[in-house]
């Protein structure tokens, strides 16, 4: 009886702390909401000023807005974070901003794909045109760090930082031994040499093919690496490479000597040195304001009229239905392909895709709306960090397709999981399973037993046909035969340097050359950006599936570094019937 007590009273409190914990964030949110409706304007910039840019938080491709931004009360504090969209023009507006004398990198392992940190660099390496300097300074430089950095007039380095160059590098997570233990088998039924999303739960290392890709693309995306690099800091690429293989800098002195860095500087020094670049006496403070509060409305527009560019953003995996932050709705996305197609002022689309793929029904859903609005206006698509699989199954309708030379794409190919769970079920939990059914095939695909031979051939041809399917798709919007498409798809892997020479892609450029170009077809010369799927109202977007995103907020919180892992071992639940998805996720350190 008195665990009893114990447990009713524990489940009270748990409920008056939930409820407690709602209404504190009702009245932040309905606060925060009263305040920002004062407070929309673009901060003041004063004469003279330092554009700081530090990004320490994950780079999503737009600003999401949160009635919490801003609010720093005990046991709380929100901050806000831009999206890649704010970023770029916020940079180009620095550009022409005569208060804005320079730009001061604070970086210190900067949350984004190396497609976003390309789009991010070239924005900076247009901002340099004008003349003004850009300075870096970090007490560590991740290797995304140092490639934004390196673009600076001037790297400085804390004289007991330290600076990561050491090459490229991509894990794979297996999760087979884990599925041996659990008396879970994964059933694969797949199309393509390379589509190797099924090999986490078929194998517990890399296949020789699967190396192959990985070994190509991650190759392709480091020489550009040094190359570009290469190219900023006048270092020949070969002395780079010796350099990084031979782990040369371990040290900040050890970055200086070999020109990584320009010197080491504690804080206090480096903002002299901003002092008398900006003409500022030494006895006063820098002049300095962040990206976050400088970006006010830049990009940003109100009563749009005239001709119009719509950028329609396909982020996150592809599934049916309105979709998430994380996830691409097919119902959305749809619902906004249809809405610019039918809209007289829309005169061109660009499509940003930035997805690893998902289900293939949805995909030919969205793939489907391409298509449809490329026979009475312009479509371009911009590829960001990845557009591979499904990703790359709804990009190929496009009128013209732009990459990164970073950006990861292809992986056309088809693959299908049913897991096997009868040992699980009978030995690890006791529990049996009987039934009656009308039909040979009415249990086909049940998790509590094996497939039949006869079930598992249903499955391929179904995959292959799907797979036929997909590289017709490829081959009419691509203008090249099935066979060739077939060559190169396989499931295989490929950096956008690669994609251009294969004909994956047309050229290389970011999401604002993509826009130019779609413009350029439609004879644009003056006209607006709208933006789709719209944004919702922060307020709303608090509260949508708050359960979900308290769950998930908890468990990062307790799971700390290992919590990639969860993630990726989530996403693999749902990795089951017909999928054109990434074959992993990519991660390059």
């Amino acid at each position: 009886m008195k665990q009893f007590f114990k447990f009713v009273a524990a489940s009270m409190l748990g409920f008056l702390i939930s409820i407690f914990v709602i209404f504190i964030f009702f009245v932040i949110g309905i606060s925060a909401m009263i305040a920002a409706a004062g407070n929309e304007a673009p901060a003041d910039v004063s004469n003279n000023s330092v554009l700081r840019i530090d990004l320490n938080y994950p780079i999503n491709e737009r600003t999401i807005s949160s009635p919490l931004e801003g609010l720093n009360i005990p046991g709380f504090k929100s901050t806000k974070s831009l999206g890649l969209n704010d970023i770029l023009a916020s940079i180009k507006k620095a550009r022409t901003d005569d208060n804005i004398k320079g730009i001061c990198l604070d970086l210190s392992g900067i949350q984004a794909g190396m497609a976003t940190i390309e789009e991010i660099r070239n924005a900076l390496i247009d901002f340099k045109t004008s003349h003004k300097f850009i300075y870096s300074y970090s007490e560590v430089y991740t290797k995304g760090d140092y490639y934004l950095a390196s673009v600076a007039d001037k790297v400085y380095i804390n004289p007991e930082g330290f600076l990561e160059f050491s090459g490229f590098n991509s894990d794979i997570t297996f999760f087979k031994g884990a599925l041996d233990k659990l008396g879970i088998e994964a059933q694969i039924i797949k199309v393509g040499t390379y589509k190797s999303a099924v090999e986490p739960f078929i194998l517990d290392h890399m296949s020789d093919a699967n190396r192959l890709q990985v070994t190509s693309f991650l190759g392709s995306m480091y020489d550009h690496y040094l190359l570009s690099i290469a190219a900023s800091r006048k270092i020949p690429k070969d002395s780079l490479f010796a350099i990084a293989n031979e782990l040369k800098v371990r040290t900040a002195v050890d970055a200086v000597k070999y020109r990584l860095a320009d010197g080491v500087r504690y804080k206090d020094q480096l903002l002299d040195e901003l002092k008398a670049a900006t003409g500022i006496d030494k006895k006063k403070n820098v002049n300095s304001i962040s990206i976050e509060d400088y970006s006010g409305n830049a990009g940003k527009t109100t009563a749009v009229t005239g001709d119009r560019v719509a950028v329609v953003y396909a982020v996150g995996e592809i599934a049916g239905g309105e979709g998430s932050d994380e996830v691409m709705g097919s119902e959305k996305i749809s619902r906004d392909l249809r809405k610019v197609r039918l809209d007289d002022h829309v005169k061109a689309v660009v499509l940003r895709v930035n997805s690893p793929g998902g289900g293939v029904l949805a995909s030919d859903v969205i793939w489907r709306e391409v298509v449809l609005t490329r026979k009475v206006k312009p479509v371009v698509v911009s590829m960001g960090d990845v557009a591979a699989s499904g990703g790359y199954y709804i990009a190929c309708g496009a009128d013209s397709i732009f990459a990164q030379p970073n950006t990861i794409t292809g992986s056309i190919g088809v693959f299908g999981i049913i897991p096997n769970m009868k040992e699980f079920f009978n030995n690890k939990l006791g529990i049996t399973f009987d039934g009656v059914k009308t039909g040979q095939y009415a249990d086909m695909g049940s998790i509590d037993r094996p497939l039949t031979p006869a079930e598992r051939l249903i499955f391929q041809r179904e995959v292959n046909r799907v797979y036929d399917g997909f590289t017709k798709r490829v081959a009419e919007g691509r203008k090249k035969s099935q066979a060739y498409v077939d060559s190169i798809g396989q499931g295989r892997v490929w950096s956008g340097t690669e994609a251009l020479k294969i004909g994956l892609v047309d050229k290389l450029g970011s999401i604002n050359d993509a826009i130019r170009s779609a413009a350029g077809m439609a004879k644009l010369k003056d006209y607006k950006l709208v933006n789709y799927p719209v944004m919702k109202d922060p307020f709303q977007s608090l509260f949508d599936n708050s359960g979900e995103r308290m769950k998930d907020y908890v468990t990062r919180m307790q799971l700390g570094e290992e919590y990639t892992y969860y993630k990726q071992l989530k996403s693999a639940v749902r990795l089951t019937g017909v999928q054109a998805r990434m074959p992993f996720t990519i991660s390059v350190k």
